[in-house]
């Protein structure tokens, strides 16, 4: 059995889909939590600790992509695995801003959730781990709390997607370290949740505009050529 305990929060209204995962999840050896709308799902999110979320767009009482946003502002690190009946891209955009880890359209072939889950668990321990001693750090004229999931320019917050959150984060934890984009893909974006690299290059010139004094001549978030980026904050 892969699951080894590992506890999994659905939130999730089908009863028919939630029978059949909460059957098959637990034969993988999965503790499986249910939640059968929105409101409920945040408040087990927030308030016990799990280690993936599948989460449903489409819920009663609290939309998912409202408890998605929710959540994170409350500090839940938990990977997130979205579950929809929707395949536009712009859902999957949106989920992927709040801070969505991985995204599922309905159908799906239960080995392919299977797989996806177990890449969100694979990923490293340091990324929810680092910072448990010291949950704020500070480069230059900016400081992070990586609990309350902000960062500040001289006591001023500055706007910043939970996803752009998330990659400043693992530029900190892996600083000084030349990571290249597939790492960055895998261990930020999560199993096949974008199709190329370049959105890494995207979000990497968004944050550059945030923090570098001049993006074109940056000072923290430095460019490998041909290979990936380096963090010397």
């Amino acid at each position: 059995m892969s699951g080894q305990g590992k506890r999994i929060l659905l939130i999730e209204d089908e009863n028919g889909l939630v029978v059949t995962l909460t059957d098959r999840l637990t034969k993988e050896g999965y503790i499986v939590l249910h939640a059968h709308d929105g409101a409920k799902g945040e408040r087990m999110a927030i308030g016990g600790p799990c280690d993936v979320i599948l989460l449903d767009v489409m819920l009663p009482k609290k939309g998912g992509f409202d408890v998605l946003r929710d959540i994170r502002k409350e500090g839940v690190a938990t990977p997130v695995l979205m579950l929809t009946a929707r395949g536009e891209v712009g859902e999957k955009v949106v989920g992927l801003k709040l801070g969505a880890d991985d995204y599922l359209t309905k159908p799906f072939e239960m080995l392919e959730l299977l797989a996806r889950i177990e890449s969100l668990l694979r990923r490293p321990a340091a990324t929810s781990a680092a910072f448990t001693t010291s949950p704020v750090y500070s480069f230059g004229p900016f400081t992070i709390d990586f609990q309350k999931m902000e960062i500040a320019k001289k006591g001023e917050i500055i706007g910043m997607s939970a996803r752009e959150f998330q990659l400043l984060r693992y530029f900190v934890e892996h600083r000084g370290s030349v990571l290249s984009r597939d790492a960055i893909l895998n261990d930020v974006w999560g199993y096949n949740a974008m199709p190329t690299t370049r959105t890494i290059d995207t979000h990497v010139t968004w944050l550059r505009q945030k923090l570098e004094d001049n993006s074109r001549l940056p000072k923290y978030i430095l460019t490998v050529h041909g290979f990936g980026y380096k963090f010397v904050g």
